[in-house]
């Protein structure tokens, strides 16, 4: 019986079902039942049937869904595995923006502690941001945590009073123009498809900007044929097997979350037999940070 074969095997025993994000790795996406970007696995995660989730991504996504379904079990394949800005805000920022602007909100980017969630007024993902934000009745908009994100949103609602937090993913922040330019150079014809979370800088060099699904369905919609790919090299594999007849691209220092990466087939076996890194929420933090994201789901349909 091969390591798959187990997994499936104690995944109907269990019980289970198994949530990847597009950027862990290839045999991991395979294994799953669902596949996708932070906003399409917090709307599934609160379909599903199943009484376990093994959430296959890191910390604030096995935490979002916990949230969103207290009465079930969610258990994270490497319970090390997180996302540094998801903690590049603090609360008692967020309480002097609340004094020192009326009539704010709050809105805080899906990557992001549920302690900082618990401190927001909305929950947005990449896919979603720029519709919520401008279906917000404030006029001032504090945006936690990436700052980049935040920028491409303020230029799509400039009707919007943005406050910025200096919060970054740290693998689009070392994405590099000269890089980008160098592929582009080898590639002349195929169009650049950036995440927002990358700089402006980037951004301009870009065709299209948009969240890791939106990446995807832009490039099967588009005539183009080549692509240079400007965001975490793990959706290359949804890229190559949708659309086997177009060519996708990286830069020369291709862009990897190591966190992501660390989640294994083995680790995956480990938790479904054990029931071990258990996602733990308080239910006084589970309360108020529900109230966000369900805020989200609600103005994002």
């Amino acid at each position: 019986m091969t390591i798959a074969d187990e997994i499936n095997r104690l995944k109907k025993e269990k019980n289970a079902v198994i949530l990847a994000h597009y950027y862990v790795n290839p045999e991991v996406q395979d294994i799953a039942d669902y596949i996708g970007d932070s906003f399409y696995l917090s709307k599934v995660a609160v379909e599903l049937t199943e009484q376990t989730i093994v959430f296959c991504g890191v910390s604030f996504m096995g935490e979002s869904a916990k949230v969103l379904n207290p009465g079930k079990t969610v258990l994270m394949p490497d319970a090390s595995a997180d996302c540094a800005m998801a903690h590049m805000a603090d609360t008692e920022t967020i309480k002097k923006m609340r004094e020192q602007y009326e009539d704010l909100a709050v809105v805080c980017y899906i990557n992001s502690t549920a302690e900082l969630k618990e401190h927001s007024d909305v929950c947005v993902t990449s896919a979603n941001a720029v519709k919520i934000v401008r279906a917000m009745p404030n006029k001032n908009i504090f945006f936690i945590p990436d700052r980049n994100l935040a920028h491409f949103v303020a230029e799509q609602v400039p009707e919007k009073n943005f406050v910025y937090n200096e919060g970054y993913c740290p693998v689009h922040e070392k994405m590099s123009v000269a890089e980008i330019r160098k592929a582009k150079k080898m590639h002349p014809e195929a169009e650049v498809l950036s995440h927002p979370e990358c700089p402006k800088a980037v951004l301009e060099l870009s065709d299209y900007i948009g969240s890791t699904t939106g990446i995807i369905d832009y490039a099967g919609k588009s005539g183009s044929r080549e692509f240079i790919i400007c965001t975490e090299n793990g959706v290359r594999h949804k890229l190559e097997n949708d659309y086997p007849e177009k060519e996708f691209y990286f830069t020369e220092t291709e862009p990897v979350c190591e966190d992501m990466k660390i989640i294994t087939l083995e680790k995956i076996l480990h938790v479904l037999k054990t029931g071990e890194n258990e996602v733990r929420v308080s239910d006084e933090r589970r309360e108020n940070s529900r109230k966000p994201l369900e805020r989200m789901l609600e103005l994002a349909k």
